[in-house]
C-alpha cells in the first residue's frame, strides 16, 4: 500500500510539474520579444538547446536513437506538427494576452476527440458532445472578453491552429507505429526534425537573430529550452506511466492557470469577469472530456449491478 501511495504521490507531483513548467512559455518568450527577437529565432534557440540537452540525457541513460525506415516519414511529420504548434502559439503572443492564449491552447483534447470521430469513426458520447459545446461557449466569451483585455481575431485563429497541430501530433503517436517508440526518442526526433521548420521560417537561417548578450536574454533562452521543453516533456512521460493519462490530463489544467498568472502578475494583463467565465468554461469542458470514459464506466457498472 505504501509503495502504491508513493508511486501515486510521485506521479501527481510530476504531473503538476509538467503542467506548470509548460505554462512558463510566456514567462521566457515575452521578454525576448521585447528585446527585439523574432519568433523564429526564439524557437530555433529553444529547440536547438533542447535537442542537445535531450541527446546528452539519452546517451547517459543509454536510450536508443534507432529509427526504422518506416517510422522515419511519420517522425518527420511529427516534427513538423510539433514545430508548427510552437510557431503558431508564439506568434499568437503578439496578438493577444498570453494568459488567454495559454487557455485557448488547452482545447487540444477537444480537437483530438473530433479528429478521432472524423477519421477513426470513434463514437462521441453525450458527455463528449456536451464538453465540446461548453468549450465553444468558453471560446466565444474569450473572443470578446471586455475592456482592458487584449484579444484579436488573428490571435484566436493562431492559437486554435496551434492546438489543432498539437492534436494531430498526439493522434499520430497513439494511432501509428510510433506508439511503440520510447517517449524520449519521440521527443528527441520531434525537436530535431522540428528544427527544419525554423530553418525555412528564417529563410535558411539568414534572418536568425543573435541572443541578446545580457543576463535576462541568456536566462530566458536557457529557461525556454529547459523548463517548458525538457522538464515538461520528460516529467509528463513519467507521470503518465505512474498515474495514467486521465489524471495527467486533469493536472494539465495547471498549465493555462500558470499562463494566466504570469500574464496578470508580470505583464500587466487585465483579467475581466467575462474572460474568467470563458477560462472556467474551457477548463470545465476539458475536464468533462478526459473524465467522460471514467464516468461512463462507473455508470455502466452501476446499471449492470442493478440488473
Amino acid at each position: 500500500m505504501d509503495i502504491l501511495m508513493n508511486r501515486a504521490t510521485k506521479g501527481y507531483i510530476l504531473g503538476a510539474i509538467a503542467a506548470v513548467s509548460y505554462g512558463t512559455n510566456p514567462l521566457f518568450a515575452v521578454p525576448l520579444y521585447r528585446m527585439g527577437l523574432n519568433t523564429g529565432s526564439v524557437l530555433f534557440y529553444r529547440y536547438s538547446i533542447a535537442v542537445i540537452i535531450l541527446g546528452i540525457v539519452m546517451l547517459c541513460k543509454r536510450h536508443s536513437f534507432r529509427l526504422t525506415g518506416r517510422r522515419l516519414p511519420l517522425m518527420i511529420i511529427e516534427g513538423v506538427m510539433f514545430a508548427l504548434s510552437s510557431v503558431l502559439l508564439f506568434e499568437a503572443y503578439r496578438y493577444m494576452d498570453v494568459g488567454l492564449a495559454s487557455t485557448l491552447l488547452f482545447v487540444e483534447p477537444v480537437f483530438i476527440a473530433l479528429i478521432l470521430w472524423i477519421f477513426y469513426r470513434q463514437r462521441i458520447n453525450m458527455l463528449t458532445a456536451g464538453s465540446i459545446v461548453v468549450c465553444m461557449a468558453g471560446i466565444f466569451l474569450l473572443s470578446d472578453p471586455g475592456p482592458g483585455a487584449f484579444v484579436t481575431f488573428e490571435g484566436i485563429i493562431l492559437v486554435m491552429l496551434a492546438s489543432l497541430a498539437y492534436a494531430v501530433y498526439m493522434v499520430l503517436i497513439n494511432k501509428t507505429s510510433l506508439q511503440r517508440l520510447h517517449g524520449t526518442t519521440i521527443t528527441f526526433y520531434s525537436l530535431l526534425f522540428g528544427l527544419s521548420v525554423f530553418v525555412v521560417y528564417l529563410d535558411g537561417l539568414t534572418e536568425l537573430q543573435p541572443v541578446p548578450l545580457n543576463h535576462i536574454g541568456i536566462v530566458c533562452v536557457a529557461g525556454l529550452s529547459i523548463f517548458p521543453t525538457i522538464v515538461s516533456l520528460m516529467t509528463v512521460a513519467v507521470s503518465v506511466q505512474l498515474i495514467g493519462s486521465v489524471s495527467v490530463s486533469i493536472l494539465g489544467a495547471l498549465e493555462p492557470i500558470t499562463g494566466v498568472f504570469f500574464g496578470v502578475a508580470l505583464f500587466d494583463e487585465h483579467l475581466t469577469f467575462k474572460a474568467c467565465c470563458g477560462i472556467v468554461l474551457i477548463l470545465s469542458s476539458v475536464l468533462m472530456l478526459v473524465c467522460a470514459p471514467v464516468i461512463l464506466k462507473i455508470y455502466r457498472k452501476r446499471i449492470h449491478s442493478k440488473d
